[in-house]
């Protein structure tokens, strides 16, 4: 039996068992058909060090072949680059900051690689010579002595003037960031969140870097803003709550989050942030920066920034397999926003390996950040990329995810009716025909959810068959709302050429929540799930947003 269940509130339930009676009201065997495309979803990588790692003398290989690093990991899917981009990463004497040297340069150069290679591209403006981040948001040394009107005004001249040099070489970003982590602000101080939750003076910075981007070659790019810490919906709603309480039109067009599951929350926590940004603001939300480590050993002797504790609180052990299996959930994840809003997600630097000098910073960023850190690379049992450079299995993960196998997902093809298309409904004898049946309101995903009720006792099931299904290992989920009285709730995976599967909806006449059978290894190329309840009289329970995918 495999049992997994993510709580989030605004989610559904999917159950199934081996159904008990025999009266179909619809029935189908399915082929793989009517899949919605997944051509578009973001596998990105964020690179942005990779110019400086190949200077060093980093080399990349596959199957033991050597070639190019953004080949192998556009060539295992890679459909999107994230290249960040600092001021002037250089102190008075010309001696670079390291971590990439991503300069105007730098970073054009490895846009027109991406570029080549038919990849898009998200520009990530640092808004700082180094590093932003959370705890660091070091104004550029050429603007430090700005007055704040001086300061909205180049930072305008700055964002269009940049956007217009990279138009004229060539390269249009498909997306920009205004600011890396900005969950503490931009440009400290007059960008910084003020006491008493004071955004005005990060607000109308924003609004100066937008327009500058507005003003642009790159008008009509996506504009994301981004934080840290995205499986903690609090930080979430308490920045943007006061943020577009003082600039309520801000135009932009993506949420995006950090989220790495040994420092940033739950996985139950991200999906609950994710699902609350695109549903109460009608956004997009893109993962923009995510990672897993593959081993706890050290490449080079300077230490890893996950180490052999983090494996339970990430909750995956650091293996390649268990990389997979966290990118594999995290990818499930980002397809369940309601309305196609999870738009992907960037692997953040899969080729930091570990080679003399590649660094995250030189003694010159040290200096400059007023650090107390080595200098060092602790990242390189985060790769998708082992320490000799060769790629990893996990780095399929890159690859296309399959379709929902599964039509009319949310319930919404037919309006109210007992028979959705795309499902079979199975009612014992005893229960009424409007057992099962399609409500409008209080759904997780569009207007219409699935309903299981009866005012006497009742058994009853919603599921689906396929034939020719290839083998391999899939992953079944919905969303449910349920009073969890019911003798029997559950989902169910059966005739797949081993054991039959069922996870348990529990209560949660609160919150939607989401119910999984993670892995149902299919070896006979055939499948049925669904989901089965033997409740009592005015038992309840509510499914949406199903979803069977393939997943290795």
């Amino acid at each position: 039996m495999v049992k997994k269940k993510i709580l989030s509130a605004m989610a559904a339930a999917f159950v199934a068992v081996q159904l008990l009676g025999t009266t179909v009201i619809t029935a189908q065997a399915s082929t793989i058909t009517g899949a919605v495309s997944t051509d578009n979803f973001i596998r990105g990588v964020d690179v942005s060090t990779l110019d400086m790692l190949e200077d060093l003398g980093a080399h990349y290989y596959e199957k033991n072949q050597e070639s190019d690093a953004m080949t192998i990991l556009h060539n295992n899917g890679a459909n999107y680059v994230r290249l960040k981009l600092w001021v002037d990463p250089y102190d008075e004497n010309g001696n670079p900051y390291g971590g990439g040297n991503n300069d105007y340069d730098t970073t054009l150069k490895l846009a027109k690689r991406a570029k080549k290679l038919g990849m898009k591209i998200l520009i990530d403006f640092h808004l700082s010579d180094f590093w932003a981040d959370p705890a660091n948001q070091i104004k550029p040394k050429a603007w430090k002595n700005l007055s704040y009107s001086e300061l909205k005004q180049t930072l305008y001249s700055y964002m269009k003037t940049s956007l217009n040099d990279f138009a004229a070489e060539g390269i249009v970003p498909d997306m920009v960031q205004v600011g890396n982590e900005i969950s503490s602000g931009i440009l400290h101080e007059d960008g910084k969140i003020g006491t008493n939750e004071d955004f005005s003076g990060l607000a109308g910075l924003l609004e100066s870097a937008i327009s500058g981007v507005r003003a642009s070659a790159a008008s009509s790019t996506k504009i994301m803003l981004h934080l840290d810490q995205g499986g903690k919906n609090q930080l979430y709603t308490w920045y943007f709550g006061g943020l577009l309480k003082e600039s309520p039109n801000l135009d932009f067009d993506v949420f995006g989050l950090s989220y790495y599951p040994m420092w940033h929350g739950t996985m139950e926590g991200l999906q609950y942030n994710l699902n609350y940004l695109a549903t109460t603001y009608n956004k997009e939300v893109c993962v923009v920066e995510t990672a897993y480590a593959w081993t706890t050993e050290d490449g080079d002797g300077e230490g890893n920034v996950f180490i052999s504790g983090d494996e339970e609180v990430g909750g995956y052990p650091a293996t390649v397999e268990g990389q997979f299996e966290f990118m594999n959930d995290l990818e499930s994840i980002i397809l369940n926003v309601p309305d196609d809003k999870g738009i992907g997600y960037f692997y953040w630097e899969p080729e930091w390996i570990p080679v003399e000098g590649g660094t995250y910073a030189t003694s010159a960023g040290v200096a400059y950040k007023n650090d107390t850190v080595t200098p060092s690379n602790t990242w390189d049992n985060m790769t998708l990329f082992n320490f000799q450079g060769n790629a990893l299995d996990s780095i399929k993960v890159l690859n296309k995810p399959c379709e929902n196998l599964l039509t009319n997902i949310s319930f919404e093809q037919n309006g109210i009716t007992t028979s959705p298309s795309g499902w079979n409904v199975w009612t014992s004898d005893s229960s009424d025909e409007n057992t099962v049946r399609t409500e409008y309101g209080d759904a997780y995903d569009g207007d219409y959810k699935l309903t299981f009720w009866d005012d006497k006792e009742y058994s009853c099931s919603v599921y689906k068959t396929y034939t020719n299904i290839p083998n391999g290992t899939y992953k079944f989920s919905i969303w449910a709302k349920t009073n969890g009285k019911q003798d029997v709730l559950q989902l169910y995976a059966k005739n797949y050429g081993g054991s039959e599967l069922d996870t348990t909806i529990e209560t949660s006449d609160i919150n939607w929540n989401i119910f999984s059978i993670d892995k149902i290894v299919v070896t006979n190329h055939t499948l049925e799930i669904g989901v089965y309840s033997v409740a009592g009289a005015n038992d309840w329970c509510n499914l949406d947003l199903a979803m069977l995918r393939k997943i290795d």
